[in-house]
């Protein structure tokens, strides 16, 4: 049972090559300003929650989580099709975690495609010192994590389980921290509400299925949040038969209608 956090993402640095590709991210200047504007456009300009820097480090290690505990049971698309090792697909799955949400730097509106519009040079920055010796491959780890960045969008389906993976990530990130400033600016409905009444959200070993959610919450509010975020990545994510969500109040579990 681990916690969905800033700090999840550091259990799997022990990957070398994990570590590595999260260095470069970290310390791109193109990406880190990207983020940054990301969140001038979201939080100042829409008073929508965070989608900058600490998001895209949440969601990157809440997906290597899920992706640890999911191929336990399926194989990664990426490499059932694609010919892709497991360091590859875990390392398409990392970055299109990280920079799912670099286009809301450009705007809210359509941001998963101008995600994949920044991403794809940025790819081609950082890859080739990791596949020098196999162009081919370093092109086919780039398709499958621009897929995974276009598909995070809920009313796109996920082709792969690694598009679908990151869908859900990103979904994890809901805990009361990533509303708390368009609140305190003064946005005071369901959706701020409902995120604020979520304390802390879990990955585990699920009871019935590879991986399981738990989300805890104060209040019974915090149902609005798990239904609209969670409820709706997992509906096109193609994970629902792989991923059970649960709620809990006060260390009691209650019914959610996923």
């Amino acid at each position: 049972m681990v916690a969905v956090n800033n700090r999840l993402i550091h259990r799997h640095l022990s990957d070398p090559k994990i570590s590595r590709v999260y260095s470069l991210l970290e310390n791109d200047v193109e990406v880190q300003s990207l983020l940054r504007m990301a969140n001038v456009m979201a939080v100042e300009r829409l008073s929508y929650n965070d989608h900058g820097p600490t998001h895209a480090r949440i969601t990157a290690g809440s997906a290597l989580e899920i992706f640890d505990l999911i191929t336990r049971a399926v194989e990664p698309s990426s490499v059932a099709q694609s010919g892709l090792g497991y360091e590859d697909a875990r390392l398409a799955v990392l970055c299109g975690a990280y920079l799912h949400d670099v286009g809301n730097a450009v705007h809210r509106v359509g941001h998963e495609a101008i995600s994949v519009h920044l991403s794809a040079p940025i790819l081609d920055r950082l890859l080739p010192s990791l596949y020098s010796e196999d162009p081919a491959l370093m092109y086919r780890v780039k398709s499958e994590t621009l897929h995974t960045i276009y598909a995070s969008d809920d009313k796109v389906p996920c082709l792969s389980v690694e598009a679908g993976i990151v869908t859900v990530a990103d979904g994890t990130d809901m805990a009361e921290g990533r509303s708390r400033e368009p609140f305190k600016g003064g946005k005071n409905d369901i959706h701020s509400v409902s995120a604020l009444a979520i304390k802390k959200v879990e990955l585990v070993r699920g009871d019935l299925k590879p991986v399981g959610i738990r989300v805890h919450m104060e209040n019974p509010a915090g149902i609005f949040q798990i239904e609209e975020v969670i409820g709706r990545k997992l509906a096109s994510s193609g994970l629902r038969d792989l991923i059970e969500v649960s709620a809990l109040m006060n260390g009691e579990e209650i019914k959610t209608p996923l």
